[in-house]
């Protein structure tokens, strides 16, 4: 049996760390754990790879108003800062805004306008590694001269090709990775965050390649710069089994590792369930029966920790013009059916939203709206009543029941009421 978490943990924390004088950490945790605890999230990726090709900032100014109308409350947004790729993910000048999704005086207008409409925008933090200006002694480029924060090579990790201490995660190769046990490096940081909060209006923020450096940075980051909600990009492969390599049942450890994680952060910070993203586009394929684990739960983060599981279905990576781990395309809306019923704080994918050659907007707003209408939160109970190749059918709080899969099947209680159905699912209410 895996290390499932309980939150009553960190709130007997918090009531020891009252009791130790620790006032500003508690007040930040009861008001910023509001909304994890609230857990009525539903989040938005409002970007792809191909987004800096376009006037980005500009137009998902004109998608706020229905961003807002369509629930959701959280908007991430790609990387602001100056980068040497397009992307946004080879930072250098971190204070400089001006990118190729737009100008600053564009991204202050779109978040002045989601504020207006009670949206909040995540900020897409990448600190794990940082482009340099100019060459260091040996030869690579991990100085910072001429621009806001000029750090000298004691920044970069000593595996990376700097003079500073050995990484504390998995290395980013070809590019310096930033050294994060250096109390000035961890200064400047949090400096940036708060910037990004108080001066540039975002309030929300999701950490790139958290594997790179160590949680507990996380949690200091958090603590310092107090985000309402932050979410890490906390990414390991599955497990498969050769010779076909075919996806293994059980991905206990793969959840646990994860877990582990957002444990060392605290519990400050949620993670995209990776394990529910990795079974569940192998399920729909006709094996819907690993979406039961051996304890009667959900398979994933979900059915460990469901309040600190971000569920998702696709991304920029995995995803759009990358694909380098892709939902299957025939069955996008049986993954939505699933991820927008159960507990978990489920996101939508800007490409699944807008860009869809058969429009699934509506079909996604529905669903949204349903989970709203009954209720359902990060921390729902869930009953899982049948599992087969063809079938997956659950009761969510005993307030929604919904199946997936090419089976034919309906809930036997005549109170159930049919909500909304499409292509291979289907949702009740009473």
């Amino acid at each position: 049996m895996g290390q499932m978490v309980s939150d009553d943990k960190f709130e007997e924390q918090a009531a020891r760390d009252v009791s130790h004088g620790n006032v500003v950490i508690v007040l930040y945790f009861f008001f910023a754990g509001g909304i994890i605890k609230n857990g009525r999230e539903i989040l938005f990726q409002a970007f792809n790879w191909e987004s800096n090709k376009h006037n980005w900032w500009s137009n998902l100014e004109e998608k706020v108003t229905d961003l807002a109308e369509s629930g959701f409350t959280s908007v991430w947004l790609p990387p602001p800062t100056q980068s040497l790729s397009r992307e946004g993910y080879l930072p250098q000048n971190l204070y400089c805004l001006d990118s190729c999704y737009g100008s600053l005086h564009e991204l202050k207008l779109l978040l002045h306008k989601m504020s207006e409409h009670n949206v909040r925008a995540m900020a897409d933090v990448v600190i794990n590694h940082r482009i340099g200006t100019t060459k260091g002694s040996n030869g690579m480029y991990n100085r910072y001269d001429g621009i806001p924060i000029s750090w000298d090579e004691h920044a970069v990790t000593s595996c990376s090709g700097g003079k500073g201490n050995k990484s504390t995660g998995d290395n980013f190769d070809g590019v310096p990775n930033i050294d994060h046990t250096q109390p000035f490096v961890r200064k400047d940081i949090i400096e940036w965050l708060i910037w990004l909060r108080k001066s540039i209006g975002f309030q929300d923020f999701r950490f790139d390649f958290t594997k790179g450096y160590a949680a507990k940075f996380v949690k200091e980051y958090i603590e310092e710069s107090k985000p309402l909600f932050a979410v890490g990009e906390y990414w390991d492969s599955c497990e498969y089994s050769p010779p076909d390599y075919r996806l293994n049942y059980n991905q206990d450890s793969h959840r646990q590792k994860i877990i582990n994680w957002i444990d060392s952060t605290g519990g400050l910070c949620a993670a995209f369930d990776f394990t529910t993203k990795g079974i569940l586009q192998e399920a729909v394929k006709g094996e819907l029966w690993r979406l039961r684990d051996p304890e009667g739960k959900p398979p994933g983060v979900m059915g460990w920790w469901p309040s600190r599981s971000v569920t998702f279905i696709e991304n920029h990576d995995t995803g759009s013009t990358q694909g380098h781990w892709p939902f299957p395309s025939d069955h996008i809306m049986e993954g939505y059916a699933y991820i927008l019923t159960h507990p978990g704080i489920p996101t939508v994918f800007y490409d699944h939203f807008y860009d869809q050659r058969v429009p699934l907007h509506d079909e996604i707003a529905k669903l949204m709206q349903i989970r709203k209408c009954q209720d359902i939160h990060s921390r729902s109970s869930i009953k899982i009543l049948e599992v087969r190749s063809d079938l997956y059918s659950a009761i969510i709080d005993d307030k929604l029941c919904m199946k997936i899969g090419d089976g034919s099947w309906c809930p036997s209680d005549p109170e159930w009421r049919l909500a909304v159905s499409g292509d291979r699912y289907a949702v009740w209410h009473k």
